[in-house]
């Protein structure tokens, strides 16, 4: 099952109406792996001549966040920045603080840390976010290179 029909049965099952608007907006965000934010998504959505208010845009993340099929990554330039989690394995952000370029991991200690922290706790842990930020390897050289010549 695809993520655009999960949330079909999720908009059905909450007694909710799938619009034509939605369906666009779904199909959009499930189109790529891209991270994204409302704006970003909503600027795709208008340059392929789709007419779509912003405010559909907003409603629908919410009902992907509600639904698991979408979660929040992270906050920048004063918005948050999303990405779809349907069909894709559980990982971790690195962000450049510099170029902004996001990479992508996941180290199995993570994992442990939760198995670790669900047996020796009273909390059983769902999920998690981590995101590291600091200097890719491009910028670290762009700036060497600044302070030597």
């Amino acid at each position: 099952m695809d993520g655009v029909r999960l949330f079909r049965d999720y908009v059905n099952e909450k007694g909710l109406r799938n619009t034509p608007e939605r369906e666009v907006i779904v199909r959009e965000v499930f189109s790529t792996h891209d991270h994204f934010d409302v704006d970003t998504l909503y600027l795709r959505l208008r340059n392929k001549k789709k007419n779509i208010s912003k405010a559909s845009v907003y409603r629908t993340i919410s009902l992907l966040i509600k639904s698991g099929l979408v979660k929040e990554v992270f906050f920048e330039d004063g918005h948050m920045h999303y990405e779809h989690v349907y069909g894709r394995d559980h990982h971790c952000h690195f962000r450049c603080i510099s170029c902004k370029k996001i990479i992508e991991f996941m180290e199995e200690e993570i994992i442990d840390i939760h198995r670790k922290f669900s047996k020796s706790s009273e909390f059983e842990v769902t999920g998690h976010r981590l995101e590291l930020f600091g200097y890719c390897r491009d910028c670290m050289e762009k700036e060497e290179k600044n302070k030597a010549g």
